[in-house]
């Protein structure tokens, strides 16, 4: 489809205004604590909206909405659990960080396990970054094909390149302001595609709550104890951990921590990103739920999509050579479509069609933005951990201040290389990505344990918590292979649903290490 003229140079425009914006603090940006702490002189506020910004991503944008469609609100649980994690995070975590004065969120894993703790914690975070990198460019490359008819891989070599560039140049400060800016355009275009949505109902905005109470919708999912399903206490719980990950090991947070000018601003911040993210959370949820109720409504648009889905999946399966059995094949396919096979296309689809000329520009930028805001922010702080926890540690400690920003600058143009490589990598083959994040998640989900291990049980040492690393790993690796049914018989397979996966395997991780610190006492440790 083509972009009509307006809602093109609406779509240049920002991108171009975003890029020249990021490349000026260059300025700023000429020394390695300004590329990667900004002077530690931001505002709080501005650090919570890069945080917030850094939550969202154009899965979000388009992810959520989907599933609201297709299911209800279940997964809106997992935002419910941010507070709660805000919390933890304000009283423990940013004092902690801001105590070490230490740039990396791993530094201090090595004073209380060991070197290897250090590294184990690198390697994780910097292969979940190319993963992170590659799949939201991946997903915003889709997003984009679907909505203009793009070449994916140009999209993706564009986005790659422009935010490579202005991350490189502007460093963390340009990192935090344009996640400023764009999470604002973020706002702004989901509220415009919510009015839209309740203003083109026929009977008013009410009858969009009507509707979707009618089928359901807004149910938070059973509040059993049952593990084995998505719960309500699963996906809270689930929310809890992924959170507590974020905000206590994740390096994207923790640098952030070190940007504001003081421990009560870097405070402020994190109650800012996480007590927003559930209001604009809701709100992507609405968007979904009420598009529901448009399309019950508007049954032309809504049989639109559902051709649209069909033709998709008849072109997967190899279309008949014959037009009539084309026909019959394309018709029985539309008529077993469900609401979720049809949910992630639905808002695309309302946004090309159903807006007026401009607004569809202003929403792809958001989503444009959405990516962007997620990308930026993995391409910093895997160039600082590479500099803090690998070149310094390892290979030139005593690097001065021209080395060490020429190490900063080939590591943000590394990791995006490998990034967008990723991204190319994975047009057309989609379970690709899904066995990645498989491995990544193998890996990373053992960080939040050692981290947990080291911060509460003092006792702990090196052996402890290898131990629990290496037990903690093999129960994570298990339940994610039960995931993928056809790896294991289903005798052997984890009785547990998929968001227990970080539970179970940050606890193993630390209430092993917890077990054999009682026996072991600090025999092989190596620091407090």
């Amino acid at each position: 489809m083509t972009l009509p003229v307006i809602d093109t140079v609406v779509l240049v425009v920002y991108l171009a205004g975003v890029v020249v914006f990021g490349c000026w603090f260059v300025r700023k940006s000429r020394t390695t604590t300004a590329f990667m702490a900004a002077g530690r002189a931001l505002p709080g506020w501005a650090v919570g909206l890069s945080i917030f910004g850094t939550y969202l991503s154009s899965n979000t944008f388009l992810g959520v909405p989907g599933k609201a469609f297709g299911s209800n609100w279940n997964s809106f649980v997992f935002s419910l659990s941010l507070p709660v994690a805000a919390v933890i995070a304000v009283k423990v975590f940013v004092p902690f960080y801001r105590r070490t004065g230490e740039i990396s969120a791993y530094h201090h894993l090595e004073k209380r396990f060991g070197p290897w703790a250090r590294t184990y914690a690198l390697v994780c975070y910097l292969l979940t970054q190319i993963a992170r990198i590659g799949s939201v460019m991946f997903g915003v490359a889709l997003a984009m094909n679907a909505l203009l008819g793009w070449d994916m891989a140009v999209i993706i070599l564009v986005a790659g390149v422009l935010v490579t560039l202005y991350t490189l140049l502007g460093g963390i400060e340009a990192v935090i302001w344009t996640d400023v800016v764009q999470s604002i355009v973020l706002m702004v275009g989901a509220v415009v595609v919510a009015a839209i949505i309740l203003v083109g109902m026929p009977d008013g905005p009410a009858q969009a709550v009507a509707v979707a109470a009618e089928r359901g919708k807004f149910s938070l999912g059973s509040f059993g104890l049952d593990l084995t399903q998505a719960t309500f206490w699963v996906v809270l719980v689930y929310g809890l951990f992924i959170n507590l990950n974020n905000f206590g090991i994740d390096q994207s947070y923790i640098q952030r921590y070190h940007t504001a000018r003081d421990d009560r601003e870097a405070g402020r911040s994190v109650w800012l990103g996480a007590l927003l993210y559930v209001p604009v959370s809701a709100l992507f949820f609405f968007i979904g739920t009420s598009l529901f109720s448009y399309c019950q409504t508007h049954p032309a648009m809504l049989d639109e999509i559902r051709t649209q889905v069909a033709v998709a999946k008849l072109a997967e399966e190899g279309e008949p050579a014959d037009p009539a059995a084309r026909e019959a094949r394309l018709a029985h396919i539309k008529q077993g479509l469900t609401d979720a096979d049809v949910g992630d296309k639905a808002l695309p689809h309302f946004i090309v069609t159903r807006l007026p000329r401009g607004l569809a520009g202003l929403l792809i930028a958001a989503i444009a933005a959405a990516a962007m805001s997620s990308i930026d922010t993995s391409l910093n702080s895997s160039a600082t951990v590479i500099l803090s926890d690998l070149y310094r540690r390892y290979l030139r400690p005593q690097a001065g201040e021209k080395e060490s920003m020429r190490v900063l600058h080939l590591a943000t143009l590394l990791w995006g290389a490998l990034g967008t490589g990723t991204a190319l990598s994975l047009i057309g083959v989609r379970s690709i990505l899904d066995a990645w994040w498989v491995l990544s998640g193998i890996f990373a989900g053992g960080m939040l344990g050692l981290f947990l291990l080291g911060l509460i049980a003092r006792r702990a040492g090196n052996a402890a918590a290898a131990t629990g690393v290496v037990l903690g790993s093999l129960v994570i690796l298990w339940m994610a292979l039960s995931v993928r049914t056809e790896w294991l018989p289903p005798a052997l397979r984890s009785p547990l649903h998929a968001n227990m996966i970080i539970v179970v395997g940050t606890l193993t991780i630390f209430l092993v290490g917890l077990l054999v610190s009682r026996f072991a006492g600090r025999r092989g440790g190596v620091g407090q």
